[in-house]
């Protein structure tokens, strides 16, 4: 069994050296280098600014258009600098960085590699032929970026109405705004050797676990890909689990949340390009919980807590419970019950199990269909064929109204779960009980119900128990999965965090 559960975990070892990547661009810096590189590259743009009143030496202008603001190159860089030259100034990188050119950001480079970095993300360099260096002022085009807007997946009822965007700064700047600290810290790195993404490491220091800040770091040095523009490119890399179908990343489209839980001892992750920011370690319990909780009054969030869980449970095992009932334990149904389900099924061709498989296929189609559709179409399709499609189907005696009742029950608990990732993984595993109860009723059904929360113990997150609270063993936990405090009785952060500071009040 051991070695069933080591095929879901990360083939990593942990002493794994960090990857040691060679210069792509070894050649030293010159105006002809970055035309080479930039071959071919109809956006790239020069300008040769003459040195002196006598212009007896020159230095080069490179930028990408479209993404390099025009007016902000002309005002900031373009004029300062020639009004500089026209007047006799010395051209060196150094009488640049210290304040001839306009720019609050100003950089020297001396390596090729990294001037093309900066380049393509949105940097002016000044080339000096000469002497082999350039130096480059940021200057990104405010056009190339989304404004600010409200959260479309995770809905703001009492909360923040603002939510990522794709720029890696801007997403900084909105966790920033809400914890105006120096404790929170932020580390940077470049992940994808073609794409060159930026991603930041983001904790709250004396808070957030050192061991779980270094173990992300690591985890990224190691990533060795062409390109990081999607979650799977960076999520894959660094769970535990990578073929686990469970989610181990918390994902959030909302700075308020992520600063929440960076207030309560988790890491964050943003990545340049993805408008959402990832959060760890995280627990199953976190996954049925939502940014709503801490606006909610205790004894309403409470309620609802419990109902989130027994959708979770109803959206599991449901389809499962009932085809495992109807096929081998009829005497569990109570008589009237009974011959109501007989009644009803007098007429229908198919047999418990194909008429179940067969709705649960037909559900997934229609809401793959209205995801994909543009959303006009996709209500109509969903409209269409939940209503009269399916009213068709029972009226013809295709399929039986209790085995409708059943599924569409069980799929309207699984769209009450608030993580998608969650959801999806429910929804395979109510296939997988679904078989197990055409093989072996409920006995197949209790037997792999067991194997999945046995599967779900075995499983961590930067060293934390996948199932805490629920596997503590601490006193009151199991009610803290399901129940809240009021907010004045809850004064100490998760214990299975490993927080350096427990107490989050006085």
């Amino acid at each position: 069994m051991s070695d069933f559960t080591e095929f879901f975990r990360r083939k990593s070892s942990g002493d794994e050296p960090h990857p040691r990547r060679c210069p792509e661009y070894p050649e030293p810096i010159s105006t002809e280098t970055l035309k080479n590189i930039f071959a071919g590259c109809g956006d790239f743009q020069t300008r040769e600014v003459d040195c002196g009143l006598l212009g007896r030496s020159t230095v080069t202008l490179c930028w990408l258009d479209g993404v390099v603001g025009g007016s902000d190159l002309s005002s900031d860089v373009l004029r300062p600098l020639t009004d500089f030259l026209r007047t006799g100034g010395d051209p060196s990188p150094e009488r640049l960085l210290s304040g001839a050119v306009y720019s609050g950001t100003a950089q020297r480079r001396d390596d090729t590699d990294s001037l093309v970095t900066a380049i393509t993300q949105g940097c002016c360099a000044v080339v000096f032929d000469e002497q082999a260096c350039a130096v480059t002022f940021e200057i990104r085009s405010p056009t190339a970026q989304r404004s600010i807007g409200e959260p479309t997946i995770e809905k703001s009822l009492k909360g923040c109405k603002d939510s990522f965007v794709e720029t890696l700064r801007t997403n900084t700047a909105l966790v920033r705004k809400r914890i105006c600290n120096p404790a929170l810290k932020l580390k940077s790195s470049v992940v994808g050797r073609k794409s060159r993404t930026n991603v930041a490491v983001m904790y709250v220091d004396g808070i957030a676990d050192p061991a779980v800040v270094a173990e992300l770091e690591r985890r990224l040095s190691l990533i060795d890909i062409d390109g990081a523009l999607a979650t799977g490119s960076i999520e894959d890399y660094i769970v535990d689990r990578p073929r686990s179908p469970f989610p181990q990343l918390l994902h959030t489209e909302r700075p308020d949340r992520f600063s929440r839980q960076l207030l309560n001892g988790r890491v964050g992750l943003i990545v340049d390009g993805l408008p959402i920011g990832f959060l760890l370690p995280v627990t199953f319990a976190e996954f049925l919980r939502v940014p709503q909780d801490d606006s909610q009054h205790f004894l309403i969030n409470s309620a609802l807590s419990v109902i989130r869980w027994f959708a979770t449970v109803i959206a599991l095992i449901l389809p499962a419970m009932y085809v495992a009932i109807a096929m081998y334990h009829q005497e569990m149904i109570p008589t009237k019950l009974l011959v109501s389900v007989i009644e009803s099924k007098k007429n229908v061709p198919f047999p418990t199990s194909i008429e179940v498989l067969g709705m649960l296929v037909a559900f997934e189609l229609l809401q793959e269909a209205g995801l994909r559709l543009p959303n006009p179409i996709g209500d109509t399709v969903s409209i269409i064929g939940a209503l009269i499609v399916g009213q068709s189907a029972v009226e013809a005696s295709v399929i039986s109204p209790i085995a409708v009742i059943v599924v569409a029950f069980a799929g309207i608990c699984g769209f009450a779960q608030p993580s998608q990732d969650l959801g999806a993984a429910l929804r395979l595993g109510r296939f997988l009980l679904v078989l197990a109860a055409i093989l072996s009723g409920l006995f197949g059904v209790t037997a792999l119900l067991c194997f999945i929360v046995w599967y779900l113990c075995t499983m961590d997150s930067f060293g934390v128990n996948y199932t805490a609270p629920l596997s503590g063993g601490r006193p009151g936990a199991l009610a803290r999965a399901f129940l809240r405090k009021p907010k004045k009785e809850n004064k100490f952060r998760e214990a299975e965090l490993n927080t350096p500071d427990r107490r989050n009040q006085k």
